[in-house]
């Protein structure tokens, strides 16, 4: 072949790989702004749907747990059953979330003088979290998100750590199954910002699948002797 002929091809060549890396670079470039529009979609839309038909789900399942617990402590006549504490929801609105009752109701005593032998068992068993389907039934939270905090801590967070207020708080979350009581607070809010920017299905399968180890688990908890978050 020429060397003339050489070139043709040569250019011919270098044309073809041009447009391959312009195809490939534009189909790489759909596919992040499908993945984007589809997060973005799971996040407004897909989400609050699949939270309240599993947790209607879970109401229809479980009904009879949530009958017998509150069977059992009318037995043990432990009152009040339910707990309700005002938290901080999605925009920063107030809510009242509700819990089964794991402590007497004596505030003179010590967190730990206030434990009764249902309430350590609920404790274990993330059992008392259950009452905390009407609040998801209500749009006020979700399966999955940052922990619910109460509203006193509401004037104690920077901007930065308030994104984490963008989203539903979850029973469950990234920061819940990656340390929650043995990090610090910085961590945990580390771990809620990164979940409310890459938020997307997979990510939450994910949670819910290290949430089933953890619940599987049945480590002792710690929650009574968490430090209370105090600003930075």
């Amino acid at each position: 072949m020429s060397r003339k002929g050489r070139r043709v091809n040569d250019a011919k060549a270098a044309k073809r790989e041009f447009f391959f890396a312009y195809f490939a670079l534009l189909l790489s470039a759909l596919c992040v702004k499908y993945f984007l529009n589809m997060s973005r979609f799971y996040k407004q839309y897909s989400k609050p749907i699949l939270d309240v038909c599993f947790a209607a789900l879970i109401l229809i399942a479980f009904s009879w747990l949530i009958l017998l617990l509150i069977v059992m402590f009318t037995l043990s006549f432990e009152f009040p059953i339910f707990f309700k504490h005002e938290r901080i929801g999605k925009h920063e609105k107030p809510f009242t979330m509700w819990k089964f009752r794991t402590l007497t109701n004596d505030e003179a005593l010590s967190l730990s003088a206030r434990k009764f032998w249902l309430g350590n068992f609920l404790r274990i068993t993330n059992l008392d979290e259950l009452p905390q389907i009407l609040n998801i039934l209500r749009g006020e939270m979700s399966w999955i998100g940052p922990r619910a905090l109460p509203v006193e801590y509401d004037k104690l967070f920077s901007p930065k750590q308030r994104m984490r207020f963008e989203v539903r708080p979850g029973i469950t979350g990234w920061a819940q199954v990656n340390g929650r009581h043995s990090i610090s607070w910085e961590k945990k809010f580390e771990l809620d910002n990164y979940y409310v920017q890459h938020i997307s299905l997979g990510l939450d399968l994910r949670i819910f699948l290290k949430t089933v180890v953890v619940l599987l688990s049945f480590k002792k908890d710690v929650s009574l002797s968490e430090e209370p978050f105090t600003g930075n």
